[in-house]
C-alpha cells in the first residue's frame, strides 16, 4: 500500500509545509534521506498552545502536539523529496519537550510523534529517538519534532 492511501486509510490528511520562522529551509534531500529541520506543532499557521510541560501545558496535550509536529515533518520531507510516495520509512526521530525541571515524562510526550509515524509507516515506521527536556523552544512551544526519513 503506498502512504498516501494509508494516509487516506487513516483519515490524516497532511498539513501544509509551515513556513520556516529563522533563516532554515523545511527539509533537505541528501544520500537516499530526508532530513527535516525541528517542527513546531502548527495548525493552521498558529501554535495551539506556549509554555512548559508540567506547568502551563499538560503532558497529554503535548503528546497530541508531538503528533501534530511529526505530521508536519513528513509534510516538509514529502514535499522535499517530490511526494509522500518516496518516503519509505523512518529512520530517527529527535524529539524537544520544554517542560518544568521537575517533569520526566518527555518520553511519553514524544510517543506522540512516534506513535503516529508508526501507524503511517508500519514496520517502516519503526526507528531510533531522542526525547530530550529544554528550557525552552522556539516561540515558547511546548514541543518541538525532528524526523529523518528513508527515500524510497
Amino acid at each position: 500500500m503506498s502512504i498516501s492511501a494509508r494516509l487516506a486509510e487513516l483519515g490524516i490528511e497532511l498539513p501544509a509545509v509551515a513556513a520556516p520562522v529563522a533563516a532554515y529551509v523545511p527539509a533537505v534531500v541528501h544520500g537516499g534521506l530526508v532530513y527535516t529541520s525541528g517542527q513546531l506543532p502548527f495548525t493552521a499557521g498558529a501554535l495551539p498552545a506556549t509554555g512548559k510541560v508540567g506547568a502551563a501545558v499538560d503532558a497529554n496535550d503535548a503528546k497530541g502536539y508531538a503528533r501534530t509536529c511529526a505530521l508536519n515533518a513528513l509534510a516538509a520531507a514529502a514535499d522535499a523529496a517530490g511526494g509522500v510516495d518516496r518516503i519509505a520509512g523512518v529512520l530517527r526521530v529527535g524529539g524537544f519537550v520544554a517542560s518544568v525541571p521537575e517533569f520526566s515524562g518527555q518520553p511519553g510526550v514524544i510517543n506522540g510523534a512516534s506513535e503516529v509515524l508508526g501507524e503511517i509507516f508500519g514496520d517502516a515506521g519503526r526507528h531510533a529517538r531522542a526525547a530530550v527536556g529544554v528550557p525552552v523552544l522556539p516561540l515558547d512551544s511546548p514541543v518541538e519534532v525532528e524526523v529523518t526519513f528513508i527515500l524510497a
